[in-house]
């Protein structure tokens, strides 16, 4: 569908009213390059011990479908004996390298410490003879940059586990971020059962249940967990605001309000980037984490990502170990694409359940009339006029979209006077563009999309002197007829209005592609909406709360998955978090993503997973498959390698059933088989199958793919294979 849009009429706005639509979750792009930033911090680090925590000790690890029982004797004697070994190794800390100090204790997720070095060497505080390994710590940000849940079949997944009207009800899920602003009507506990609030009580209620800080590094400072930026509450939304909350955007109604992916789940906070706080260590995370746990959540969300440590990154191991124990942690690919191994931590964990994102189409938008025609304009942190603004066009020659300049160096003085501004997103920050434009005399900014689908709210990049001339974006398709009115007269309404485009499902340039690095997995799992999606914010970021907002990431796309989890486990409580997860990743839908430069569909497993999401599949899954993907890992070329791998398939029906089973030929070299070729599996039983991969001596350099498939009669789950050839 063409990116020019006609506002919706009031007879149709009436009628979206009607259906159990919502939007959900998306953050701003400052710039246009890579999220990540410094990711390890060399004064602190994370020492795992020597024998197994908790999650997955043989004394305490919990059978399949429970949690470990901290009430039970063999528990507390197996934690007493951890923390005895604590108590050793800080002593042997404090005789061999005394500067060293222990700030934090875990035997949940990892049998661990966290210890501030103080001058003292990380292979120092390693070498003690408790230590299985240390890692400097990694330094986590939340991955800033929703559309209708149709899109990933919720509502009918809602009928399907019970009714829309308690969608998600009794499971909990924590929420690993900036906080929930517990006064947003998202978050209203009426209606709810008494529930036990734990944490500071001044921000729980009978819906957003705990509310904890975490923060070592300064801990002087008493901060607390309140909501004093925008991310966690609109990440917290898409999970679970209440259904059909009002909502109003610059003054727009959203038709069909918000409703939160699973509207009668339970939330916590647990606040790792308290005040204004923007990054967070690992053992904050893994304090949140393992008190999430201990707490009894049910699904964590962490819409975070930091830059990958290899598949020995401790805080990617207590995530797995976590998904051993009953906890199904959804977390974020990250924002660093496109490219390939650009998947962040602690997405690249083999069990995380990790988010792509991709495009839904809706927003609010101001009307740009050029040319006889009118096209929507995103403004973001940029487009504060409160009168329309008609101006001669100038559209700014160059190599970006539409043959428009990206406009990162200066303009001739004057050379834009009174003039609108048309140039091309690429290269720059948004703030150096409008900056540059506004420098030479511009009045305002038009900027055209670089990739397909709709333009996305642009953000300010932070730095000194930001510019303060209006600035909208155009999509790649509505940037070539603005551009062609250049040296006319175009004008930029005052009023907004809400748009629905239908550039649905084009993949996110920047969402974090796999494979992983050292072992090269596929990732992310599975694919969600996240760019321009519509949540709550908290009520410090707008005149007259409640406030909503459209933020774009791979965060925004996280709690898509997050709320499945959660509509999922509510669905079929007795299922084991590995299995929910299966159940996300290996029902997913096929054939629906599109490449972001709008030039065919994306296949490859590394950008998209299993594919977009479809929640009531997952809810309907018959079997679960662990692992969620079948990667052969890197091979070197002209080896002539045959290995194999084992896939379990595990019945979900309650009743067993027979299903045939098969593999892709793979191509370039590189062959596949699966052994037996089918399957009869028990009420509630298991089967293994075997893949198996030949490489040709002579194969193709790089990634060779394939999708196993479990059928019975029709495809009922479906998993990347994947091997890379070096």
């Amino acid at each position: 569908m063409h990116a020019r849009l006609q506002c919706l009429s009031t007879a149709l706005l009436a009628v979206l009213a009607a259906l159990p639509l919502a939007a959900a979750a998306a953050i701003s792009n400052a710039t246009d390059g890579p999220s990540v930033r410094a990711s390890v911090e060399t004064g602190y680090a994370i020492v795992q011990l020597k024998g197994d925590p908790l999650s997955t000790s043989a004394r305490t690890k919990p059978p399949k479908g429970k949690k470990v029982d901290f009430s039970s004797t063999t528990v507390k004697s197996y934690r007493a004996l951890l923390s005895a070994q604590r108590n050793d190794y800080k002593q042997w800390l404090h005789a061999n390298a005394p500067n060293a100090k222990v700030t934090g204790e875990y035997d949940i997720s990892l049998n661990a410490v966290a210890v501030k070095l103080n001058g003292e060497t990380l292979g120092k505080v390693a070498s003690a003879p408790q230590v299985q390994t240390a890692q400097y710590q990694g330094l986590y940000y939340p991955v800033a940059l929703d559309p209708d849940l149709e899109l990933i079949s919720a509502p009918a997944a809602w009928a399907a586990g019970g009714t829309a009207a308690n969608a998600g009800e009794g499971v909990k899920v924590a929420i690993l971020d900036t906080g929930i602003d517990v006064t947003h009507p998202c978050f209203s506990d009426t209606g709810y059962a008494s529930q036990t609030q734990l944490g500071d009580k001044r921000f729980t209620n009978n819906k957003v249940i705990a509310a904890k800080v975490f923060n070592n590094k300064t801990p002087s400072r008493n901060f607390t967990a309140e909501a004093l930026q925008e991310h966690g509450t609109h990440v917290a939304g898409t999970v679970a605001c209440n259904s059909s909350t009002p909502a109003t955007v610059d003054g727009v109604t959203i038709p069909q309000g918000v409703t939160g992916v699973a509207p009668m789940a339970l939330l916590g906070n647990y606040n790792i980037f308290p005040s204004d706080v923007t990054n967070a260590r690992s053992e904050d995370i893994l304090n949140a984490l393992d008190a999430a746990y201990a707490d009894d959540f049910d699904v964590a969300n962490m819409s975070l990502g930091g830059g990958a440590h290899g598949i020995q990154d401790l805080l990617t191991i207590a995530v797995d170990n976590l998904d051993q124990a009953g906890m199904v942690v959804a977390v974020a690919a990250g924002n660093s694409g496109p490219g390939l191994f650009t998947v962040e931590s602690p997405g690249s964990a083999q069990r995380a359940l990790t988010a792509g994102a991709a495009t839904v189409g809706h927003f609010v938008a101001a009307p740009i009339s050029a040319g006889g025609n009118s096209f929507p304009g995103i403004a973001g942190d940029f487009g504060a006029q409160t009168v329309g603004i008609t101006a001669m066009l100038s559209a700014i020659p160059g190599a970006g979209a539409n043959g428009l300049g990206t406009v990162c160096s200066a303009l001739a003085a004057g050379s834009l006077n009174g003039k609108i501004a048309m140039l091309a997103r690429g290269t720059c920050s948004f703030s150096t563009k409008v900056r540059n434009a506004q420098s030479a005399g511009a009045i305002a900014v038009i900027v055209s999309n670089n990739v397909a689908g709709d333009g996305v709210a642009m953000g300010q990049d932070g730095t000194p002197n930001q510019p303060t001339i209006p600035a909208y974006m155009v999509s790649l398709d509505d940037g070539a007829p603005v551009a062609a009115a250049t040296d006319t007269n175009v004008t930029i309404g005052a009023g907004k209005a809400y748009f629905i485009t239908g550039n649905d499902d084009f993949m996110g340039s920047f969402s974090s592609q796999g494979p992983t690095d050292v072992d090269f997995r596929v990732k992310p799992d599975v694919v969600a909406p996240g760019v321009n999606v519509l949540s709550s914010i908290p009520h410090q970021f707008c005149p007259s709360p409640p406030c909503f907002a459209f933020f774009q990431g791979t965060s925004m796309a996280t709690p898509h998955l997050a709320g499945s989890a959660a509509v999922v486990e509510w669905a079929h409580p007795t299922w084991s978090s590995a299995q929910i997860r299966s159940a996300i990743v290996n029902t997913a839908d096929q054939g629906t993503l599109k490449k972001s430069s709008g030039t065919g569909l994306e296949t490859n497993v590394n950008i998209i997973g299993a594919g977009r999401e479809n929640l009531l599949a997952a809810v309907e899954a018959k079997v679960a498959l662990d692992p969620v993907s079948v990667s052969f890992g890197a091979i070197p070329s002209g080896s002539g390698q045959t290995q194999t791998l084992d896939v379990q398939i595990s019945d979900l029906t309650g009743a067993g059933g027979s299903y045939a089973v098969s593999v892709g030929p793979g191509s370039g070299g590189v062959a596949y088989s699966v052994s037996p070729s089918s399957i009869s599996l028990g009420a509630n039983g298991s089967a293994t199958v075997t893949v198996t991969m030949q490489e040709a001596k002579g194969a193709a350099g790089g990634g060779h793919q394939a999708q196993l498939t479990i059928s019975n009669g029709s495809p009922v789950a479906h998993a990347a294979v994947y091997t890379f050839i070096k």
